[in-house]
């Protein structure tokens, strides 16, 4: 994931390819150019579940904001094993090799190593300083839960009009995370959903009960459970 956020800083030809794949089948003729850049990482033998999760969120980095790209440009990616092509070798992942380097035909449900994308709608309806505007809570609990009713087929379609929506927010979206969950999604939508959503409610209560109020997430309370 650094290497194709360098990558499309770096090469606005590689930007340019990467983003005609949104919302686009992996055969579809309009994502054939991306293959330059994402064959060399993926694992020996990807089933098309795993490549289409490679391609999503590629198309999804490459379609940021230029004004995010920009900013993101500042912190360069720390020195690693996740942050260099040359020495990863084909199959590598970079970011989150050890959940994909088996690449099985029925994916465990990835190990958490970042934010969810629950916890990046939470965070786009807190306040934060620098930011030029939030996300109403009604809205962000709408998209959330429309996400997490999606198939397959419907999760990549679905996923860039929010994710891009966040971005533009500035918030941040953990490309690691979201390729792992994605890749598990047709075994495991259940379990990664009910995590979205708990990593949102979770944040939201948290940040209602440091703003002073009563620590009510949209609904009732843990204290109160609904009549």
């Amino acid at each position: 994931m650094n290497w194709i956020d360098r990558t499309c800083s770096e090469n606005p030809g590689a930007r340019v390819a990467l983003r005609a794949g949104l919302r686009q089948n992996i055969n579809n003729r309009a994502t054939f150019a991306m293959n330059r850049y994402i064959a060399p990482w993926l694992p020996e033998n990807a089933p098309d579940a795993t490549q289409r999760a490679y391609f999503t969120v590629a198309a999804l980095i490459a379609s940021r904001p230029r004004a995010a790209q920009d900013e993101d440009d500042e912190d360069e990616a720390p020195e690693g094993a996740n942050a260099e092509r040359p020495d990863s070798g084909p199959g590598s992942t970079g970011a989150g090799d050890e959940a994909e380097s088996a690449a099985p035909a029925e994916p465990e449900e990835p190990e958490r190593w970042g934010p969810s994308l629950g916890s990046a709608f939470a965070e786009a309806v807190a306040e934060a300083p620098g930011r030029d505007g939030e996300m109403r809570e009604s809205a962000a609990e709408s998209r959330l839960n429309m996400l997490t009713r999606q198939g397959t087929n419907g999760i990549h379609r679905s996923l860039p009009a929010s994710v891009l929506y966040l971005r533009q927010l500035d918030v941040p979206v953990d490309w690691a995370q979201l390729l792992a969950d994605l890749i598990a999604w047709p075994d495991h939508s259940g379990r990664i959903a009910r995590r979205w959503l708990q990593d949102f409610y979770r944040r939201r209560h948290r940040d209602a009960h440091q703003a002073g109020g009563d620590g009510e997430t949209p609904g009732n309370s843990p204290e109160e459970p609904p009549a």
